[in-house]
């Protein structure tokens, strides 16, 4: 399995118009066991993105599909940075369908 955690930061307001976009070209993704967007409690103008999926090969093939590119293409402009990137390696968890423990 493949993890993301990463913190992206948006442009001044842009922050619910972002996570509402990558919610949308977010619907259907094969390997994707798990996205989920998230507000940054402390910034009103960051967010981070968790993901667990199948493989880093499913994770890299995401980005080519038409839905998650047009969705690229609309964020692009709302979003100020990246920060605080960590890959991982998903072992269980409550509602991880196929990791151990799960």
């Amino acid at each position: 399995m493949y993890g993301l955690i990463g913190k992206m930061t948006t442009t001044p307001g842009a922050r619910d118009a972002l996570v509402a976009l990558l919610l949308e070209g977010t619907t259907a993704m094969p390997g994707c066991l798990s996205y989920i967007v998230a507000h940054d409690r402390a910034d009103t103008d960051a967010i981070w993105i968790t993901e667990v999926w199948d493989s880093e090969a499913s994770h890299r093939n995401s980005l080519q599909l038409p839905a998650v590119q047009a969705a690229i293409a609309k964020a692009r402009p709302l979003i100020a940075g990246f920060s605080d990137r960590v890959e991982t390696v998903p072992v269980g968890g409550v509602g991880l369908v196929g990791a151990r423990g799960a």
